[in-house]
């Protein structure tokens, strides 16, 4: 057992999660900094739990085996579940009671959900006059796509982050690339809701966030965007670097096509990425190689020089990187000062002794199946202990009884109006 966190970020901060799928990372973030994280959810549930692979199946002390996607149980852990049809007036009121008592609500869904339920900004204002709101939606309220059902790779594509790959046959694919949007969506809501706490704890003014996850992957991709419109004004004013002589190169890693100093090789028994861009790191690696014959007749600009479609020089290269292990290219790198870095795929990477000294896993056993804890670290104190993602409404009765304290009859006609499921 490690060593309890001795202060919790975010201890005494209450957040009432109702969202679906991705957006419930915000929530989830928030919850590994020790927030009380309130999920939610409708009687059918998240779906989040049976979709995406993989699916982990485990058989629980009454014999019966359960079943949930690594997704739920990652962006759902340390959450309490609290199952609430809030089509029905009952449910409402229990709803609100929880507002009067909460510092934020996160809506991630389609936008408007809470507002067609009654449950408008305003309204939520005159129960907490400083609650905080934050709608997660995937193309923004009152946007020209704000109808549109999207999934995460959509809000990624729309901006250009994936493009399709295409089959010898000429058929088109979704490439292996992370989803932007639906990480970075979350993340920036994440920073400004704490953002918002802070200042209503301050000035009591409330707060409505409006985060669009295709505006995130937007923004996340913000350099070859703005790229693209600074390359609309004359060359003589935007330009390429000094060592492409002003030409102007493609946006982003595009633009490292053809790159030779700045490159992927192929070693002895895998893959590097090697980044001599600048002179005294190229004069390095050749005089750390033996190679200094290279640096005279190809010694480069001083700033940002890749060689790009220097083919004899490339050539050289792939023999020099082939002829060394990984690790003896790395060694190279920390001996003499040559940026050169591991090219790992992910099932290798968890093997990285780089990987293994700032990652902590957090086991199966208690979370359901290996996850990674969030790589934050507190001058020497611990993140609280993540706790497995809830069942659906499995804190339902708790939550009414000793948070809210209502009644057994209360639970009861809660119950018999559908406002909750049967909790016996």
């Amino acid at each position: 057992m490690r060593p309890a966190a001795s202060n919790q970020l975010l201890d005494g901060l209450l957040v009432l999660d109702c969202s679906i799928l991705g957006p419930g990372l915000a929530g989830g973030l928030l919850a590994d900094f020790g927030a009380r994280v309130i999920k939610v959810e409708s009687l059918g549930g998240d779906d989040i739990r049976r979709v995406t692979w993989p699916i982990v199946h485990e058989q629980r002390t009454d014999g019966e085996v359960e079943s949930n996607s690594l997704f739920h149980l990652h962006v759902n852990r340390s959450k309490e579940s609290m199952a609430l049809d809030l089509s029905t007036p009952e449910a409402i009121l229990v709803f609100e009671d929880l507002v009067r008592r909460a510092d934020v609500v996160i809506e991630g869904m389609r936008p408007r959900f809470l507002e067609k339920k009654g449950l408008t900004f305003e309204r939520l204002v005159k129960l907490n006059p400083r609650i905080v709101v934050c709608s997660i939606s995937g193309f923004g309220t009152g946007s020209p796509y704000e109808r549109f059902p999207s999934h995460g790779v959509g809000f990624d594509a729309w901006c250009g982050v994936v493009r399709p790959d295409m089959e010898d046959d000429g058929s088109l694919e979704i490439p292996d690339q992370v989803n932007v949007g639906m990480t970075f969506g979350p993340v920036l809501a994440v920073t400004t809701v704490l953002g918002a706490v802070l200042r209503a704890r301050t000035s009591g003014s409330p707060a409505f966030i409006e985060i669009s996850q295709s505006d995130a992957a937007a923004y996340f991709d913000w350099y070859r965007i703005e790229t693209e419109q600074a390359y609309r004004r004359p060359s003589d004013e935007v330009s390429g670097v000094a060592a492409d002589e002003g030409r102007r190169r493609a946006p982003g890693l595009a633009g490292l096509r053809g790159a030779v100093r700045y490159q992927f090789y192929e070693t002895a028994d895998g893959h590097v990425l090697f980044m001599a861009s600048e002179r005294k790191f190229w004069r390095n690696f050749c005089e750390a190689v033996g190679r200094v014959d290279l640096f005279e007749r190809w010694p480069g600009a001083e700033l940002g020089d890749h060689a790009v479609g220097n083919r004899e020089l490339k050539a050289e290269l792939r023999l020099l990187f082939a002829s060394r292990t990984t690790s003896e290219w790395l060694e190279v790198s920390e001996r003499h000062n040559v940026p050169i870095v591991p090219a790992n795929s992910h099932d290798r990477l968890s093997s990285d002794p780089q990987f293994r000294s700032r990652f902590t896993w957090l086991p199966a056993a208690d979370l359901g199946a290996d996850q990674l804890e969030v790589p934050v670290r507190l001058d020497g104190d611990r993140l609280p202990e993540p706790r497995r993602a809830p069942r659906h409404g499995q804190d339902t009765g708790r939550i009414l009884a000793e948070f809210l304290g209502y009644d057994q009859e209360q639970v009861r006609a809660l119950e018999d109006a559908g406002a909750i499921p049967r909790m016996s």
